[in-house]
């Protein structure tokens, strides 16, 4: 076989356009209605994928779980600290809110080498392992600051499965469906949430201190599922080729694929998989050559500079989309409405028992627009996505600050205006479900370069626990000493979600990971293009010369 021909069927891509364009797919990219057959096509993968976004379901749960617990009559005659009449109880309350927080952008940015190192596989095992103490701790807590603590221990595993689980994710999913399967996280995140609520909203009923501990307690049962389940998933094919174990990861891919090792299709991306690593690697020996030789102090010193790397040329705009993507996820306001939902409830005359089940309704409501991001995501493109989130967005925070300026608080005697604002919470929910909510958890892991993806993936992770702390501290005093201000604010943001996306951020839609060089033409000039078309040719005549010696 020629050099000429084999470029033309088995070589990796030189373009920024879908993958769809040049190359037969593994099945129909995303189109209404079709993508599910895309899925359908690559039912093991996609079962890979659901199975590892339990991950986002132990998020969403312990998450759901403390919102109503803190209101229990029952949790609270343990824990005086934190209830309504405690001296400081604000404060406590706040540190207990954060130090799962704390915990988990530890945990988050911790896991950036843990991944890399043990494999994304085990990492997530390690994470369980984690969370799992955590929660034990938690289910059995005595007193306030035994509770602070398992929060804290709970958080850390939470942080790091909420970064590797994308992670893995990713580096499984064909591009044709790889948001789709990225959006299972989110789903998962906000299914959790739902779960948990409506868990707690039954337990209250207990008499006793098991109508809180309970629901700590069937938290760890997804842990252990995803635990015993995740060691007979396959090892991602990409990490296995950033060690240098290039036939396993053809095993893992055509396993995956579901498609025999010779397959054209397989040998494909095979191919983009280990050229994109073998030049990064020459990158980074040209980047720092005086580290190369494997001692424990220079393996220490190319840990920090391959961090400090996410931030020079060839990776600082996606650092940049990865951090700034989060940050306005945090900042569209998506606490502000949840926060300010059970005063709108109790300012409206409903009893506790509706304010509860409006809650529950509102949860749901954002599951819902999770759902429909399942097709949409890959048909429409996240940049279109996140556009017209950020419009819906702020149409939503606009009607509900103009409503709040004029009626809070005599929501009591303007019935319909309340209900309006009950609708456009719903709205917002819809929409930032639909949006913001799922496209930056998928977005930071598939822009990264396979030499730091698990870093990068790891620092936008820490930017959406960083901001999400920061917007806990200032909602409840914002919406408490501004009212309708605190709805302006958020829908500044909204505005600027959209500008920043229209400038900054590129569709990742149908592209390969190893395409992601080309889409943000960071590491393509001339020079770089020729180092990769000869690392394709070293490695398809090295697989020629495997051939012939067999």
């Amino acid at each position: 076989m020629s050099t000429e021909t084999k470029e033309d069927n088995v070589a990796a891509v030189h373009h920024d356009r879908a993958i769809w364009v040049q190359r037969e797919t593994y099945g129909p990219p995303g189109m209404p209605l079709i993508c599910f057959q895309g899925l359908f096509n690559s039912q093991y993968v996609a079962m890979c994928a659901a199975f590892c976004a339990l991950g986002g379901l132990i998020f969403g749960y312990d998450q759901g779980v403390v919102s109503v617990i803190l209101v229990m009559p029952q949790f609270l005659g343990r824990f005086s600290q934190v209830s309504d009449t405690a001296s400081g109880a604000g404060f406590w309350k706040g540190l207990l809110t954060a130090m799962l927080q704390l915990g988990a952008f530890a945990g988050a940015l911790n896991q950036g080498w843990i991944a890399d190192k043990y494999s994304r596989k085990y990492s997530i095992v390690i994470a369980v392992v984690i969370f799992t103490l955590g929660s034990a701790l938690q289910t059995g807590a005595v007193d306030y600051a035994m509770l602070v603590v398992a929060r804290f221990i709970g958080g850390v595993g939470i942080g790091m499965l909420s970064m590797v689980a994308p992670l893995y994710i990713s580096e499984i999913s064909p591009p044709e469906i790889r948001g789709s399967l990225l959006v299972l996280e989110e789903f998962c995140i906000v299914f959790g949430i739902v779960i948990a609520f409506w868990i707690t909203f039954g337990t209250q009923y207990i008499m006793n201190e098991w109508s809180w501990r309970l629901p700590f307690l069937l938290q760890m049962i997804p842990g252990f599922v995803l635990a015993g389940g995740i060691i007979f998933l396959p090892f991602s094919p990409r990490w296995l080729a950033s060690k240098g174990r290039d036939q396993e990861s053809l095993s893992s891919l055509a396993k995956l694929r579901r498609l025999p090792t010779s397959d054209r299709r397989v040998q494909q991306e095979w191919m983009d998989i280990r050229s994109e690593v073998l030049f990064h690697q020459e990158v980074n020996q040209e980047r720092h050559p005086t580290l190369q030789e494997r001692t424990v102090s220079n393996r220490v010193k190319l840990e920090v500079a391959s961090w400090t790397d996410c931030f020079r040329r060839g990776c600082w705009r996606r650092t940049h989309i990865g951090v700034g993507i989060t940050f306005f996820q945090q900042f569209v306001g998506i606490n502000a409405l949840i926060y300010y939902s059970p005063s709108l409830f109790e300012t409206m005359g409903l009893n506790h028992s509706m304010q509860l089940i409006l809650s529950g309704i509102l949860n749901v409501t954002q599951l819902i627009g999770v759902a429909s991001s399942l097709w949409t995501m890959d048909r429409f493109g996240r940049r279109p996505l996140l556009l017209w989130g950020s419009v819906l967005m702020t149409i939503a925070h606009v009607v509900i600050a103009i409503l709040v300026g004029k009626y809070d608080p005599e929501w009591a005697t303007h019935k319909a205006e309340s209900w309006v604002s009950v609708v456009f919470l719903l709205f917002y929910m819809m929409s930032f479900g639909a949006t913001w909510g799922p496209v930056p958890w998928a977005m930071p892991s598939e822009i990264f370069p396979s030499s730091l993806r698990a870093k990068g993936v790891a620092i936008s992770t820490c930017s959406n626990w960083f901001n999400n702390f920061i917007i806990g501290l200032i909602t409840p005093p914002l919406v408490q000493n501004t009212g309708f201000g605190a709805y302006v604010f958020f829908a500044v943001f909204c505005m600027l979600s959209f500008v920043w996306t229209y400038f900054f951020v590129p569709e990742t839609k149908g592209r390969t990971l190893e395409q992601m060089d080309h889409v943000f033409k960071d590491s393509s000039n001339e020079q770089e293009e020729a180092r990769r078309r000869r690392i394709e040719t070293d490695i398809w005549k090295a697989e020629e010369s495997t051939k012939v010696t067999a």
